[in-house]
C-alpha cells in the first residue's frame, strides 16, 4: 500500500462507515415499525378470531397470563399446535 494514499483511504473508509451506520439506523427503524404493525395486526386477528368463536377468549387469556405472553404470542402458539 502506498503511504501517499493512506489519507484518501481513511477518508473513504470513514465515509463508508457513515453510510453503513445510516443504513443500519434506517433498517432498525423500519424493523421496529414492522414489529409494531405486526403486533397491532395480531391483536386485531385475535379480536376477530375471538368474536367468531374460533378462540376461547377466557382460556386463551388465562394461558397467555400463565406463560407471560400477550395475545399475539398465544395465537402463534395455538396456531402451531393445530
Amino acid at each position: 500500500m502506498d503511504p501517499n494514499h493512506t489519507g484518501d483511504l481513511l477518508k473513504h473508509l470513514e465515509k463508508q462507515n457513515g453510510l453503513v451506520m445510516d443504513a443500519y439506523r434506517s433498517m432498525s427503524h423500519e424493523l421496529r415499525k414492522l414489529q409494531v404493525e405486526e403486533e397491532l395486526l395480531m391483536r386485531k386477528f385475535y379480536e376477530f378470531m375471538s368474536s367468531q368463536g374460533l378462540i376461547d377468549k377466557k382460556k386463551c387469556s388465562d394461558k397467555a397470563t400463565e406463560n407471560g405472553n400477550g395475545p399475539s404470542e398465544e395465537l402463534e402458539t395455538s396456531a402451531k399446535q393445530h
